[in-house]
């Protein structure tokens, strides 16, 4: 696993935390915030993911 894959792992957490907050203290723009952080996260990971199918392919 490269630092990619970790911190955009980590990031989705965050975001849906950050997410579910919002709901649960009905703040829109918390709700909104993460699941920027989230999206944010996951092409984080797929960037990372893509970085490590490319060194196992060599």
């Amino acid at each position: 696993m490269n630092k990619d894959q970790v911190k955009g792992r980590v990031e989705e957490v965050k975001g849906k935390v950050k997410e579910v907050t919002g709901k649960v203290l009905d703040d829109e723009t918390m709700e909104v915030e993460g699941k920027i952080q989230k999206n944010v996260g996951k092409v984080q990971a797929g960037f990372g993911d893509l970085k490590e199918d490319i060194k196992d392919d060599d």
